[in-house]
Parts: structure tokens; sequence; C-alpha cells
């Protein structure tokens, strides 16, 4: 019997296990898939780096790099581009307009100066500047952006930025749990553009190319210092069939045999959480199943050739037809991911196209592709990778279901819950819920009676 069971070997499980070795805490942490990372995945193959799911994690939240800092790996930038990033509307790429603060305009001359609006949509932003704050204790994104800065600014910009970020399918998502500083940037300034003016600064720039980082072996060098740091209270290609309560323990019963614990960390996504838990928490249970995922899926192309292509990469604005949502290149974002001369590009697939198989998903990225660029390219490597479960969507309400899911759970004492599908879909965010939940863990155990 261990004191603590973690069940999911992806960044949560890890910072969660990484978190109960550090207090000295007995535990083990079981992994279905014979791999452990979860949607971090990184790929060397005929001379080029590919990550599969998330590139990069940002700098201004500190979880990841600590954990790097700890771990001796250091940190890479992006290489510098100006424009870093670029939106294709009307069938042309726009630069981002200058001074962005997340997805807020946060420079008046860069708001003027954009071709990515039109002479009445940027008007139409500036009304911001005189509109009283809202009083919604929630809304959805596009409801929030098109009251403040009007419709063509969230359907132009707002709407690939935040795309990229959940997943593809912005308009529902809810401010107070996905964008909660641009609410806080309203009830502080009144007007989103003087907010972000007062407050942009101090952050990197994407037009430097300081906001973002990788490692030089990618992603997964962090996931490889991880996995040795837990060395043998890790168990991969142990799927867990069930979760039984057993008093005040709680037994697990996967294919190699049966488990017991005194706590037990779900770094499951939901829906597998959700099937752990139906047996004996039907609410909670109900309260997971009704956060959507949508699959996701991307496919990296290499080229043997350098590609017309500008900046780090490429996002696309609603309705200009294409069906992948954007493409990075992969090659002039970071360095090494690339043999010299050589091109290598990601495109990004979220919904109902990305549940297709590899070879649609691979021919549909790559007619996208040729079509942006006008003409015949054709790829020495394909790498395609599928996320079923993909990414979670934070709708209107969805931290009014976790105060009730937070009920649900005290039905079963020293079962906690950590993942992207809870307060954060980044990367520091995964990592910040297996540590929290770790926590929990803990203290469930000082306060748990002694057998």
């Amino acid at each position: 019997m261990a004191q603590v069971l973690v069940i999911g070997g992806g960044w949560a499980g890890l910072a969660a296990g990484l978190a109960l070795k550090e207090a000295g805490a007995d535990f083990l942490l079981l992994e279905a898939r014979p791999r452990l990372g979860g949607k971090v995945r990184t790929l060397r193959q005929g001379g080029f780096l590919v990550e599969g799911g998330p590139d990069a994690s940002v700098r201004y939240k500190k979880e990841v790099l600590e954990l790097a800092q700890a771990f001796g790996l250091e940190p890479i930038g992006t290489i510098p581009q100006k424009p870093s990033a670029l939106i294709l509307k009307g069938e042309r790429p726009h630069p981002l307009p200058e001074g962005l603060l997340q997805v807020v305009p946060g420079d008046l001359r860069g708001l003027a100066r954009t071709s990515l609006l039109s002479f009445s949509g940027k008007l139409r932003a500036l009304y911001d500047l005189f509109l009283p704050r809202g009083n919604k204790e929630d809304e959805s994104l596009r409801e929030f952006v098109e009251r403040r800065l009007g419709p063509e600014v969230f359907a132009a910009l707002v709407a690939p930025l935040a795309g990229g970020i959940y997943g593809g399918e912005p308009d529902e998502l809810s401010m107070k749990a996905a964008f909660p500083q641009l609410l806080e940037l309203e009830r502080r300034h009144r007007s989103l553009i003087l907010g972000a003016m007062r407050e942009r600064r101090g952050r990197g720039s994407r037009e430097e190319g300081s906001l973002f980082f990788s490692f030089r072996e990618g992603l997964s060098a962090l996931t490889r210092k991880m996995a040795e740091a837990l060395s043998e209270r890790v168990f991969t290609g142990t799927p867990v069939l069930g979760v039984e309560p057993l008093g005040s323990r709680y037994r697990v019963h996967t294919l190699k045999g049966v488990l017991e614990a005194e706590a037990l960390v779900l770094a499951t996504p939901a829906p597998q959480a959700a099937r752990l838990l139906r047996p004996f928490l039907p609410e909670a249970t109900a309260l997971l199943k009704g956060i959507p995922h949508i699959p996701a899926a991307t496919v990296s192309l290499a080229f043997p050739e350098p590609l017309p292509v500008v900046g780090h990469g490429l996002l696309i604005a609603q309705g200009e037809g294409f069906r992948v949502r954007g493409f990075t290149w992969t090659h002039q974002k970071w360095e090494g991911r690339a043999l010299e001369g050589h091109s290598l590009v990601r495109a990004y697939l979220s919904g109902e196209a990305a549940g297709l198989s590899e070879a649609e998903l691979a021919k549909i990225a790559l007619e996208d592709l040729r079509r942006f660029l006008g003409k015949e390219v054709r790829p020495s490597h394909t790498f395609v990778f599928r996320f079923p479960e993909g990414m979670p969507s934070y709708r209107v309400g969805h931290l009014e279901r976790l105060g009730r899911l937070e009920m649900a759970l005290l039905k079963a004492p020293g079962l906690f819950l950590a993942g992207n599908y809870l307060e954060g879909v980044g990367l520091p965010e995964v990592v910040r819920s297996g540590r929290r939940a770790a926590g929990r863990a803990l203290a469930h155990l000082a306060l748990a009676p002694t057998p």
C-alpha cells in the first residue's frame, strides 16, 4: 500500500509526483501508455525535431521555468522575427498590430497602422476608450470583445489568437475562466485599450521573440528530467481499470494487480476522470462530462528547400475557407529544428477535421499549405499527431461548475483532481494544478488517522 497514488503521467501527474517526493511521501505514479508526458511529445527523426503537442511555454508564468532551473535545463527563446506572427484575412497575411496585450491593442499607433482592420473597424475599436464598464459576472469571449471593441476586431484578430490557445473554437469561451486578466483590465481601467497601454510594459514582446521558450531538445527534455527524478516510483503501461472506495482508503484496479492508497490524485483528462468516478461519485461524473473537449491534431511537414514564408507562423481568420487553423514555420521559430536549408512547417487542426485519419489530416495540411503558398511543394517527411480529447473548452459558467465539482468531491475525502480542464490550459497552469493536488493530498495525510 502507498500513501498516495497518482493516476496519469502527463505534466500534471509528474508535477504532483515531484511535490510528493519533495515532501517525503510514499507514492506511486501510474500511466496507461508506454511513455510519459501526456500531450507533450517531441520526436527527432530524419534530422528534424518535431513537437506533436505544445511547442513552448511562456516566460511570465514561472512554474515551468522554475522546474527547468531545478533540473539544470537551459531555456532557449524563439528566433527574433519582425513581424513574428501574421493573420490571414482577405487572402493575404497581415502582421499582428504592434503592442498587443494578450488580444487587446495596447498601442494606438499600432492600431492605426494595422492592415488587418478596416478604417471603420478601427474607429469602432476606439469606442472602447469611452464605453462604461460592463456589469456581467461572466460572458462569452465573443460577447465581451464585440461589446468593447466591435465584431471586426473579434473576427479578424481575437478569434484567431484565442483559437490558437483554446483549440480553434473561441466564440463561447468564458471570460471569467479563460481570460480573467481582460475582465480585470476592464474593472481596473474601464477601457481595455487604456489598460493595455498602461500594463503591457515589462512583458516580452512578440517582435523581440522573448515571450516564449522551449529547450534545445524540445519540451520532452523536461519530461525526461521529471521521469528520471521519480524513477522507480513510476509505472508506465499500467492502465487503471477502476477505483473503489474502501473505508478511508481507495482500492485501484489495474491490469497488473490491485493497489491501495490513502489518497488519490487523478491527473487524467476529464473524460477519463469521469469514467473512474462514475461508480461512486455520479454528481462529479456529470460535472466532468459537461466540460467540452475539442479534438485536435497537428501535422508537421518537412521540405528539402526554403519556403517563402515570413515570421514564426500564420493564424487564419474566420471565413477564409481553410481547414487548418494556422501554420507554424518551425524552422524560423526555433533553432535546431530542421536541417540547414530545409523547412519545417506545422499545421494545427481542431474540431471535426481533427477526427479524420492520419492520411486525411496530412492531405488537408499539405493542400492548405499549397493554397497559401500558391505553388506546388512536396514534403520529404510528414509527422501526424492526433489528440481525440484535444483541448478543454471553458464555457460560460466554468468556474461555477468547478465550485460544484469541489463540493461533489467532498463525498470522497482524499481524492483530488489535476489537469488542464480545471484552471488553465497552458503548461504552467498544468504544472500548478499537479502541485496543488499533491499539496491537498499531503494535507489530507496529515489529517488522516494513523492506521
